[in-house]
C-alpha cells in the first residue's frame, strides 16, 4: 500500500485563493441556455422570469462567484442588440458554431443579468471581436454600466431597467487564434488595444478587461500580449490596456480526433486523463513565467476561462451540442485542477469550468423536469471553503511513484484549515500522514467522494451513485492526522485551529 506524508505549515500563509477560481461558463451551445438555464415563463418547470429555479438553487449552494457568457465561440457571432427589447420582436439568428440551429434571442442581456442576480454571481461578459465592431462593444459597456443620460442609457431605460448594473469582467474576444477570427497573435494584440481603449469605465464601475489569450502551451501568444503593455519593472510607464490574459486548456485521454467515451473507458484511459489534468500545472507555470518578465509585481491576472474534460458526445445526441456524461474520473480531474489552481493563486485570478449545464464537464444535467448533480458538482461543493481563503503550501513526501498519484492543497479561513486530498490510484488505497506544523488543530471533520468504479456516474434513475458522505477513517496523532484514502477518491478534512 502506498505510504506518504503531507507536510503543512499552518503558520506560514501564502497568497489568497480568489473565489473567482471557482467560476463557471454558460455558452449558447446545445442545451446549456435553452433547456438548461432558460425554460421560458410559460414552462411548467418552476421558474422566475423564465429562468429555471432548481438550477439556481443548486448553483447557489456552490457559492458560485461568477458566470461567463455568451461564449465561447458563440460570442464572436453574437450581436447584443438582437437580444434586448420585447422578446416577440427580437430577430432570430443561426448558431453556426454549435449545431447550426436557429435561436430566437429570448435569452439576452437582461435575462443574463437577472440570472446573475438570482445566483448572486458576478457577470463576466465576452465581447464580439471576431465579427463585431469596436462601437458595438463600447455601446454594450455603456448600456450596462452607465448612469445619467446617454443614448445607451435611454435605450436601457426604454427596455425597463432604470439603474445601471455593475459589470466588472469583460472579455476582449474569445480564441481569436481560432473560432474568434483565425488571427495572428500580433494582429489580435493590436485589436485588444483598440477595443480596450473604447471599453470605458463609467462612473465607479471599473472594468477588468481580459485579453483573448492562448490555447494550451502557446506561450508566444502571451508574450506578444505582454509586450503591448510595456515593462512594469522599467522606467517607462506601462499601459494598462487590459487587466487579465486568458488561456484555455482541456484535458483528454487521447488526441483531439479520438477523445473517447465519457463512460466507456479503461484504466489506461483513466491514467492518461489524470496525466493530462496534471499538465495544467506546467502550462500555468509557463504562462506565468512569461508574464513575470514584463509584470514582476503580478498586477495582470492570468484567467483560465475555459477548462475541463472533453469527450465524444453521448450516442444519439446532436454532435454539435457537446452533451457528455460526467463520471468519477471527471470529478478527480476537477479536484486535481483545484489543487494546482491554489498553488498558482498569486497569478491566477479566475478560472471557469466548461460548462455549467448540459455541456462538456457540467455541474448539472437536465432532461425535462429532472435535474441531476454530477460528480464534478460535488467537488465544487466540497471545496467551496477554499474560496477567498489563504493558501498553505503542501509538501508531499514519499516515493515518486506514490506521490505522483496523490494530489493535495490546503487553506485557512475563519479560524479553520481545509485540506483537500485526492488518491488517483485506480485500485490501491494510500496511507497518508498529515504532518501539521506551527499550530494545533481541534477535532477534524472529513468527507469523501468516491464510488465502486471510476466509470460510475449519476442519472435521473440513480442520482446519488456518486455523492459525498462522511469519512471517519482518520486518526489524530501528536504530529497531526493519519488517514487511509481509498482508491480513486477525493477527501476533504476541515479542522478548527486552536489558539
Amino acid at each position: 500500500m502506498p505510504n506518504a506524508t503531507a507536510v503543512i505549515n499552518l503558520d506560514i500563509e501564502g497568497p489568497t485563493i480568489s473565489r473567482h477560481l471557482y467560476g463557471h461558463f454558460a455558452e449558447h451551445l446545445g442545451r446549456c441556455i435553452y433547456g438548461g438555464f432558460w425554460v421560458g415563463e410559460d414552462s411548467p418547470i418552476p421558474n422566475e422570469g423564465g429562468i429555471r429555479l432548481d438550477d439556481v438553487e443548486a448553483l447557489r449552494a456552490l457559492n458560485i462567484p461568477n458566470l461567463r457568457w455568451p461564449g465561447g465561440c458563440f460570442a464572436d457571432e453574437y450581436h447584443w442588440k438582437d437580444g434586448i427589447g420585447p422578446r416577440e420582436q427580437r430577430p432570430t439568428m443561426v448558431n453556426t458554431h454549435w449545431g447550426d440551429v436557429e435561436e430566437n434571442n429570448h435569452f439576452g442581456t437582461h435575462e443574463f443579468m437577472a440570472l446573475c442576480e438570482l445566483l448572486g454571481a458576478e457577470p463576466y461578459i465576452s465581447g464580439n471581436v471576431g465579427s463585431g465592431t469596436v462601437r458595438e462593444m463600447s455601446e454594450w459597456v455603456e448600456y450596462l454600466t452607465r448612469d445619467g443620460d446617454s443614448p445607451m442609457v435611454r435605450l436601457r431605460r426604454a427596455n425597463g431597467r432604470e439603474e445601471p448594473w455593475r459589470v466588472k469582467y469583460w472579455g476582449i474576444g474569445n480564441e481569436t487564434w481560432g473560432c474568434g477570427g483565425n488571427m495572428r497573435a500580433e494582429y489580435s494584440a493590436d485589436l485588444v488595444r483598440q477595443y480596450a481603449t473604447y471599453c470605458r469605465d463609467h462612473g465607479d464601475n471599473k472594468l477588468y478587461r481580459i485579453a483573448s489569450g492562448a490555447s494550451d502551451d502557446v506561450y508566444q501568444w502571451t508574450e506578444t500580449l505582454m509586450r503591448q503593455i510595456g515593462c512594469f519593472g522599467c522606467e517607462a510607464t506601462p499601459k494598462n490596456y487590459f487587466q487579465g490574459i486568458s488561456v484555455h486548456y482541456y484535458a483528454m485521454a487521447g488526441p483531439w480526433e479520438t477523445k473517447g467515451s465519457a463512460t466507456d473507458f479503461d484504466t489506461d484511459d483513466y491514467y492518461r486523463t489524470m496525466a493530462a489534468a496534471r499538465r495544467i500545472d506546467r502550462i500555468l507555470t509557463g504562462h506565468s513565467t512569461v508574464m513575470d518578465v514584463y509584470d514582476p509585481g503580478r498586477t495582470v491576472g492570468l484567467v483560465l476561462d475555459e477548462w475541463g474534460t472533453w469527450w465524444d458526445v453521448e450516442p444519439g445526441t446532436n454532435p454539435g451540442f457537446l452533451f457528455q456524461q460526467n463520471t468519477l474520473r471527471d470529478a478527480l480531474v476537477a479536484s486535481v485542477h483545484f489543487d494546482i489552481f491554489h498553488k498558482h493563486a498569486a497569478r491566477l485570478h479566475m478560472a471557469n469550468i466548461a460548462q455549467t449545464v448540459n455541456v462538456l464537464q457540467a455541474m448539472i444535467l437536465t432532461d425535462g423536469d429532472s435535474l441531476v448533480l454530477t460528480p464534478t458538482y460535488h467537488v465544487f461543493e466540497m471545496n467551496k471553503g477554499h474560496q477567498d481563503a489563504t493558501s498553505l503550501a503542501v509538501h508531499l513526501r514519499g516515493e515518486d511513484a506514490e506521490t505522483d498519484l496523490l494530489s493535495a492543497s490546503a487553506s485557512v479561513k475563519d479560524g479553520a484549515v481545509l485540506i483537500s486530498l485526492s488518491n488517483l490510484h485506480a485500485e490501491e488505497p494510500a496511507e497518508l500522514t498529515l504532518d501539521l506544523r506551527g499550530r494545533a488543530v481541534g477535532e477534524p471533520v472529513a468527507r469523501i467522494l468516491s464510488a465502486d468504479r471510476i466509470q460510475d456516474h449519476n442519472t435521473p434513475e440513480a442520482p446519488h451513485t456518486v455523492g459525498p458522505r462522511p469519512f471517519d477513517d482518520l486518526k489524530t496523532t501528536d504530529r497531526g492526522l493519519t488517514l487511509t484514502l481509498p482508491p480513486h477518491s477525493f477527501v476533504t478534512v476541515r479542522a478548527p485551529l486552536v489558539t
